[in-house]
């Protein structure tokens, strides 16, 4: 009997190591589901640089020509088609079909559609390496058909819609639209630790217009509140990678109260952020006030290159050396510095036009006026960009009182500072305690990252490498400009999702 019993015990015990995910729905009426967490690994990020080559000329025209998503304003970029999954750390599991199919998904608040691939995926290695969708086994389902294709930084996945049911938890959620995906190329798929994709966002930036699975949970009655809430485990010694809670918020998760900030455009779940500090002091950039994403889907933080670019220099962090920011420093940093208070600063000197919301490179000018070829010195957009850059700098050190001598050097330095777009930059893991803090401001309140918090460790011991948990990216108005809070941040932070107020709070995570 004994022996028994230490059998079913052992088996029991096994279950829980091979099941780490578990879902509940507990006596609150809040529905948990539990998040797996993987570490960064070196072959993760030799992929992922792979992925940044290959998709930087991408990044760069979507940036250009300012890609439109399903959003009404014409002018407006699609986030999604700048997303790299490479480093995503967190995912769930999720059921499709009757009985369920499994699969390991990424809960993407910056995106609003479901994925996973398809048993009629022939020709993409991708889809050999991860579980399959079967619509013939699955007494649910309902052919819909309709093509549907997303396009990502560094490729596109795509295929056809379906319906069937989604199980999430204890819940399960009827006729649910989803793309089922034939085709997934690049690196990111190939390698990835996930199946699919489920998207949290709004459906305005769903592709085909599907109605996303948190809007049917909604509608079908199936939650206590029309809320849900991240809470990341950043103990990177702790197997349980944190819990998305649908139907309102664990008061375990945090400490303290949260920060509240009206939803300012649907969407992605942004809002209205103020100025970004280094140790305390501000960057000058979004004094003024900026816009930020909450975006789960999005491991590091992603901002301006003008602040990125500072906060490189403040931590030590190797970038890339930009020749047109040197150039411009060289040539006109004197004269910038004699127009500071002028408005139009960098088209007063014949490095950008002005459209009257932002600079213009005169090439581009150049290409409206297509035959007259009047564009002096191959003055590009990457001079434009310098300037307009050079002037928030310098105009952030002339409030320090900073000498002419001193502003130049302290410009030189941030150029060499300057991060590629997307692309990371390496700090040295023995500097952590002389780097300084990183806050944000929002909704009033000060929200605080250390060194430990915002810098990511790659490999242990006398192997590991740093990098720095801020990456480069410049989105134009009227979106931007824009900052991107992903898991460093919401590691952090706890972060509730208030669909019903259309609202986003912040505490301190526990």
């Amino acid at each position: 009997m004994e022996t028994k019993l230490k059998s079913v015990t052992a088996t029991l015990f096994l279950c829980f190591l091979l099941f780490p995910l578990v879902f509940s729905e507990s006596n609150d009426g809040l529905v948990r589901v539990g998040l797996k967490k993987r570490k960064f690994d070196q072959n993760n990020r030799v992929a992922a640089q792979i992925e940044s080559k290959e998709g930087e000329a991408l990044r760069a025209s979507l940036l250009k020509y300012r890609l439109r998503g399903n959003l009404a304003d014409s002018q407006d970029i699609d986030i999604v088609s700048l997303k790299n999954y490479m480093d995503a750390q967190y995912f769930g599991e999720i059921g499709i079909g009757t009985p369920p199919q499994k699969f390991t998904v990424i809960f993407d608040t910056g995106s609003s559609n479901l994925w996973v691939p398809s048993a009629k995926c022939y020709f993409s290695i991708a889809c050999y390496l991860h579980p399959k969708y079967k619509s013939s086994s699955s007494s649910t389902y309902n052919k819909n058909g309709k093509p549907a294709a997303i396009q990502y930084g560094t490729g596109a996945i795509s295929g056809f819609f379906s319906e069937d049911h989604v199980t999430i938890g204890d819940l399960v959620v009827k006729d649910q639209e989803f793309i089922e995906a034939t085709k997934e190329p690049g690196v990111t798929f190939l390698v990835a630790k996930f199946d699919g994709i489920l998207g949290l966002g709004f459906q305005e930036i769903s592709v085909g217009h599907a109605v996303p699975v948190w809007y049917n949970m909604v509608n079908q009655g199936l939650l206590k509140e029309p809320v849900f809430s991240f809470w990341f485990n950043r103990n990177a010694d702790e197997e349980e990678g944190g819990e998305i809670v649908f139907g309102g918020v664990d008061p375990n998760h945090y400490k303290g109260k949260h920060t509240y900030v009206p939803v300012t455009q649907k969407g992605y779940w942004q809002f209205d952020m103020g100025d970004v500090m280094i140790d305390g002091k501000t960057t000058g950039f979004c004094a003024g006030g900026c816009s930020a994403i909450a975006d789960s889907g999005t491991s590091l933080l992603v901002g301006p290159t003008t602040i990125i670019t500072e906060l490189n220099h403040a931590i030590g962090a190797s970038g890339i050396v930009s020749q047109e920011c040197k150039t411009v420093v060289a040539q006109y940093g004197e004269t910038i510095i004699e127009r500071i208070l002028a408005k139009k600063i960098c088209s007063q000197i014949g490095l950008c036009t002005f459209d009257g919301t932002h600079g213009v490179s005169t090439e581009i000018k150049s290409v409206v006026e297509e035959n007259t070829h009047k564009v002096s010195g191959g003055l590009s957009d990457a001079s434009c960009s310098a300037c307009e850059m050079t002037v928030v700098w310098m105009q952030n050190q002339l409030k320090q009182n900073q000498t002419q001598e001193r502003i130049l050097e302290y410009v030189n330095q941030l150029c060499e500072r300057l991060p590629s777009p997307m692309g990371e930059s390496a700090v040295d893991c023995s500097g952590l305690s002389s780097m300084p803090s990183v806050s944000f401001t929002i909704g009033g309140r000060t929200f605080d990252l250390t060194p430990e918090q915002y810098v990511l460790k790659v490999g242990e011991g006398d192997a590991a490498q740093c990098i720095s948990g801020f990456t480069a990216l410049d989105v134009p108005p009227p979106r931007g400009p824009l900052w991107i809070l992903g898991d460093v941040f919401m590691g952090r932070y706890h972060t509730v999702f208030d669909y019903g107020n259309e609202r986003i709070g912040f505490a301190e995570a526990a």
